[in-house]
């Protein structure tokens, strides 16, 4: 085996170890899962806008960390606009570090990342470079984003063509997270409820109809 090679899978595992670690000694994905511990957490920093965007950036490299908090969080303390654009500066930021992460430690660390179901549904688009493809996946509200990350450092992509596909396709969904954290905030609770609702029928649209949105765009992208 490459010397090389071993040497990256021994810098995963420890860096692996290190993560499951700190999750577990500092409870934190009781944490990330937590607004009120999140928002106190942001508001009592002196720093809060840096803290903030790497609270951003780990949910998104942590990819079991549901992200729709955290960018509701930045509409609720920032307000819609500099709430999308915090949340877009740190989205980038940790789509590019797990892009990156995957493609210096390869497939070993896609396996560790990545359940082999999902890996299946997108290696298709990968390995045929189906950029429009990946870029209607970020759009979609629903889909596994940042496993989205990780499966396109394995691909042949380049960097600034993939932060691009993903930084823009993130945005539609992550003003919107910040609008109604914003609406929130604000107590227009009428109109949240119309938002939330819009939001779960979309979802839920999303999620009942999904393996057939794909097969929809595996099909247009090999035409």
């Amino acid at each position: 085996m490459n010397k090389d090679l071993v040497y990256r899978i021994i810098l995963l595992l420890v860096l692996i170890g290190l993560g499951v670690f700190l999750f577990v000694y500092f409870d934190l994905y009781l944490f990330f899962t937590d607004k009120n511990r999140i928002i106190n957490f942001i508001k009592s920093s002196r720093y809060d806008v840096p803290v903030f965007i790497m609270i951003q950036i780990i949910q998104v490299v942590v990819a079991v960390i549901p992200g729709e908090i955290s960018g509701f969080i930045g509409g609720y303390l920032y307000g819609p606009l500099w709430g999308t654009i915090y949340s877009t500066v740190g989205l980038t930021l940790g789509s590019w570090l797990a892009f990156m992460l995957a493609r210096f430690f390869g497939e070993p660390l896609l396996e560790k990342v990545v359940k082999k179901e999902v890996f299946e549904k997108f290696d298709h688009f990968m390995e045929h470079k189906g950029l429009l493809v990946s870029f209607l996946l970020f759009l979609i509200p629903g889909f596994p984003k940042d496993y989205l990350c990780y499966i396109m450092g394995v691909s042949r992509i380049p960097v600034m063509t993939f932060i691009i596909i993903s930084t823009v396709g993130r945005f539609f969904g992550t003003a919107m997270l910040s609008i109604s954290g914003n609406i929130a905030r604000n107590e227009q609770y009428p109109l949240l409820a119309v938002v939330t609702v819009a939001a779960i029928i979309v979802l839920l649209l999303v999620w009942r109809y999904h393996d057939k949105i794909l097969e929809i765009l595996k099909n247009s992208n090999s035409r």
